[in-house]
């Protein structure tokens, strides 16, 4: 499934994006601030697209690339994942290019997110994890209304911290 926005278009990963996927997903300073084993050749890339592609098909995750609406390649990549067992509530995932940081694209894309998973899956809440030192993110978050869960612990990452979002 297809999302756009002004600028944007949110799709669906698949093998033609490798390159792209291998780009975003290796570079430091996207990885700064997550613990995850990164792609190091185009083969991790694609066996990382392969799984998103069953995940999606399966309905357990909801994985967009994001590009400009003039180009093809992928700039970053958002997500709706971790969904509880009763699909209730979700994890919101999301990683943009360095080049691409502070020209509103994220925010664009987030905001498209939000919207399908409160209205088209009738989530009731969705979370956001990202890092304590990540001021980016963090404003990120606070400028879309979540609110900082201050009794909750990522278990396996102490410098993250938990927002969340309810539908209203």
């Amino acid at each position: 499934m297809k999302l756009e926005t002004e600028r944007l278009i949110l799709k669906e990963i698949n093998e033609a994006h490798t390159e792209d996927i291998l780009l975003i997903r290796s570079n430091e300073v996207t990885n700064q601030y997550v613990k995850r084993k990164s792609p190091k050749t185009n083969y991790d890339a694609l066996e990382f697209i392969l799984h998103i592609k069953k995940e999606t098909q399966n309905k357990e995750v909801a994985f967009w690339g994001i590009s400009y609406k003039n180009s093809w390649n992928l700039i970053g990549t958002i997500c709706l994942w971790n969904f509880s067992p009763d699909k209730k509530t979700a994890e919101v995932g999301y990683e943009l290019l360095p080049d691409y940081h502070r020209k509103g694209i994220m925010s664009e894309a987030l905001n498209a997110v939000l919207d399908y998973g409160f209205h088209d899956l009738q989530l009731e809440e969705i979370i956001a994890i990202t890092s304590q030192f990540n001021e980016s993110s963090k404003g990120l978050l606070l400028k879309y209304n979540f609110i900082l869960q201050e009794d909750q612990k990522d278990e396996g990452n102490s410098d993250n911290i938990i927002f969340s979002l309810k539908r209203k």
